[in-house]
């Protein structure tokens, strides 16, 4: 059988999240960069024969990366910001990602509609581009050197361009014409290094609503790609969506193939004809590459079958719907799940496995497998099966329950709280909070997974995490914060904290998945019908809040960030499953209050995220999400004061949505952006408070007071500073107390100024 099996992509963090730990020893000058090296080569070299062993023909190069590959693919176009220029190797590559003493970071922000952040390569009109392949080169042969002959993955320049912004504000795709020679003079230099080399070349912007002048540059783009030498084979992958407007250009382009997701992308089957007619080959994305289920194999032949009546066997792979960068490793190291549940699940390994097994039967039939195969053919329809009656899924108490929920929305309109709860609350313009979170120091993580591991006591513990909550209550009162929050010591993740206290929520051991650079997330999984058994913030809050006199938060995370941000299920709707969701949280909003809370976050920070790619799609989705997130509020008081959080954002397509949702106050990123994002709250004469954020937590840098007076300033020419809350961009979870306590410090002091200044 010719090569048939393909993935487009494999985690890069490590089985153990060995890539993490070797960059944060790097970054805290721990370890040399020659032993992050190290660590990558030994990395890369375990998934190549990970892939390998599954019997995987397409391999890639070239999607492993030390932070970011769009931050990889600006280095190698030599699109290099003014202010990092002069600098060199990693301290030029990682100056880049986190900011150094003298410059902010490149701005971040989500990729696609997932929770992987890439970095925004920043272009202008005056750029000088110049290639620097060693990256890509080099990792090809390291593969090749090790008996493995990989497709190179690239990030194409039409998504590299429609994904940058223009420092100059100019329009990004003006610079087609500079960026399309330097791929140009890559893929010749790449088809020197063997014969007949694969090019996977990633356009997912195509699944967008993109306008005729995108269009335009497909087919020049990929005519003159193609030109370049008869030794490539272009492959053009795109995923999340459909991409129907542009596989009309990209058949009548001489690639070789392209990478369709018919998971997430259903439409794509409209395409067929047109590929079949084109003899292009078709890889098509069958296993999910986003989510751990395990796959319904029959299921999935089915589609197969329906493909290959238009499409000749003969031209279809067999492929992952997208990188399985988006899901954790291996289910090897879940010990403790429950075995049911365990047995519904794959991971990116095991996904391997699936892909090469649909690629047996789909091509040799049921017959050509072993015995050992037959087996795992037959586990695979039981574990589905079981799926569909299991007493740990389905629960017609809570389905009744949500089906009757009415109170949709909170009592009174917003002019008629805001006014009660600052009579209560009695804040100043201006007021300082933080968004959350505080440092999760080593103690705190070691305490915490002490007590998971039964090493220490109940009593033990929470003694540990009531001592941080002190420590944070009394920094936050020293520095003169406003309004305070208890600095969620006992959560691992906004989501999976949550999680782990949900009826019909699973959590793993070992489920990392990069979010960006170092950080990984360890999603919960939704897997059954979701109610909250018992209060799941109550005791905490109330502890902190007798700590004060100060308004102490009470944190929450909201229902479609917790869907957002989990691997939901995938035999329902997800709009019913977020319903349920919301219902819950909306019980523990009535305790919180009920428990003498008066300010209440419920964080949606990856509400832009869940936004459907195409906007036909957008308005289901709106509905529902806002439906839910009201519904989550709607047992809050008049009196109870709501906020919410959103991270990296452009706010303009949503900012009527953000008003529907109808918080009292909201915080969101800005400090990346200067006070670009916020003046459409000014545009649209939008009423609630905001919280823009005034510094960039996902540096280290520690923000001078002028710097944030400078920043506030700004602020306070786009909005009233009766309007305006201050803070931080987002929780300081991820950063050290040498850095969070002179910033918060700083911001408080600035805030001082800037009232003096007004007062005076």
């Amino acid at each position: 059988m010719s090569k048939k099996s393909y993935i487009v992509g494999f985690p890069r963090i490590g089985e153990q999240r060995e890539l993490k730990r070797s960059l944060e020893d790097f970054w805290a000058n721990r370890c040399s960069f020659d032993a992050v090296k190290e660590v990558a080569s030994k990395l890369k070299s375990r998934h190549w024969n990970y892939q390998k062993e599954a019997s995987i023909d397409f391999i890639s190069s070239n999607d492993f990366s030390f932070y970011d590959t769009m931050l990889d693919t600006a280095i190698m176009l030599g699109a290099i910001p003014k202010r990092f220029q002069g600098l060199k190797d990693e301290t030029l590559y990682f100056s880049m990602a986190r900011g150094n003493k003298e410059n902010v970071a490149m701005e971040m922000t989500k990729w696609f509609n997932t929770n992987y952040h890439y970095i925004v390569p920043e272009l202008s009109l005056e750029d000088q581009y110049k290639l620097n392949s060693s990256k890509v080169i080099d990792e090809y042969k390291e593969a090749k050197a090790q008996g493995i002959n990989t497709k190179i993955n690239l990030i194409g320049p039409i998504t590299f361009l429609g994904l940058s912004k223009r420092v100059d504000r100019g329009d990004t795709y003006e610079l087609h014409s500079k960026i399309l020679p330097i791929y140009e003079e890559l893929l010749k230099e790449i088809s020197t290094l063997d014969d007949g080399i694969t090019i996977q070349i990633d356009e997912p912007i195509f699944v967008k609503d993109n306008d005729a002048k995108v269009l335009s540059l497909i087919k020049p783009t990929y005519d003159r790609l193609d030109a370049v030498s008869d030794n490539i084979n272009i492959i053009v992958s795109t995923y999340f969506e459909h991409s129907n407007e542009a596989t009309k250009v990209l058949v009548n382009t001489p690639i070789w193939g392209l990478g369709l997701d018919f998971l997430y992308g259903t439409k794509n089957i409209e395409s067929l004809e047109l590929i079949a007619n084109s003899g292009k080959k078709l890889i098509a994305g069958v296993v999910d590459g986003r989510n751990i289920w395990k796959n319904n194999i029959q299921t999935t032949l089915e589609i197969l079958k329906n493909i290959s009546k238009t499409v000749s066997k003969d031209n279809i792979l067999i492929s992952t719907s997208c990188s399985l960068l988006h899901t954790p490793f291996t289910l090897k190291y879940e010990e403790k799940m429950n075995a049911d549940i365990k047995n519904w699940l794959s991971y990116a390994v095991e996904k391997l496995d699936e892909v090469s097994l649909i690629t047996k039967i789909f091509f040799e039939g049921v017959e050509s497998l072993c015995e050992k195969e037959k087996v795992v053919l037959a586990d695979n329809q039981k574990a589905n099966a079981s799926r569909k009656t299991s007493t740990l899924i389905h629960d017609k108490n809570v389905q009744d329950r949500v089906d009757h929920f009415t109170k949709l929305s909170r009592d009174g309109i917003y002019e008629e709280r805001i006014k009660l709860q600052k009579e209560i609350l009695g804040y100043e313009d201006l007021a300082t909070t933080t968004i959350g979170s505080f440092p999760q120091t080593p103690e705190v993580r070691k305490a915490r997974q002490e007590f998971k591991n039964g090493v220490i006591s109940k009593e033990n513990y929470e003694q540990q995490m009531k001592a941080y909550i002190d420590d944070c209550v009394a920094f936050q009162e020293e520095c003169g914060l406003e309004i305070l929050v208890h600095g969620e010591p006992e959560r691992n993740d906004m989501v999976e904290y949550f999680g782990e206290q949900l009826k019909g929520y699973g959590f793993s051991q070992n489920g990392w998945v990069q979010s960006y650079g170092s950080r990984c997330v360890k999603p919960p999984f939704i897997y059954g019908d979701i109610s909250r058994p018992q209060p799941m913030t109550v005791e905490w809050i109330t502890y902190a809040q007798k700590k004060t006199q100060k308004p102490m938060k009470g944190m929450l995370t909201g229902p479609v960030t917790i869907l957002n941000w989990s691997f939901v299920r995938d035999d329902k709707p997800r709009d019913e499953v977020s319903k349920q969701i919301a219902v819950a949280l909306s019980d523990e909003i009535d305790d919180l209050q009920n428990a003498g809370i008066k300010i209440i976050q419920v964080d949606e920070a990856a509400f832009k995220e869940g936004y459907p790619l195409r906007e036909e799609n957008i308005k289901i989705y709106e509905a529902w999400a806002v439906r839910d997130f009201k519904i989550a509020v709607s047992s809050a008081h008049k009196e109870t004061q709501i906020h919410t959080h959103m991270c990296y954002s452009e706010f303009n397509d949503i900012i009527k949505t953000i008003e529907a949702m109808d918080a009292d106050v909201i915080s969101i990123e800005t400090a990346r952006s200067g006070n670009e994002l916020l003046k459409i709250f000014k545009e649209v004469g939008y009423k609630q408070e905001v919280g823009p954020g005034v510094y960039d937590i996902h540096s280290p840098r520690v923000p001078s007071v002028d710097e944030i007076v400078k920043q506030i300033k700004l602020l306070l020419e786009v909005l009233p500073k009766e309007q305006l809350w201050i803070n931080p961009d987002c929780g300081l979870k991820t950063r050290k107390w040498e850095e969070v306590k002179p910033s918060l410090i700083n911001m408080v002091e600035a805030v001082k100024i800037v009232r003096n200044e007004l007062a005076g």
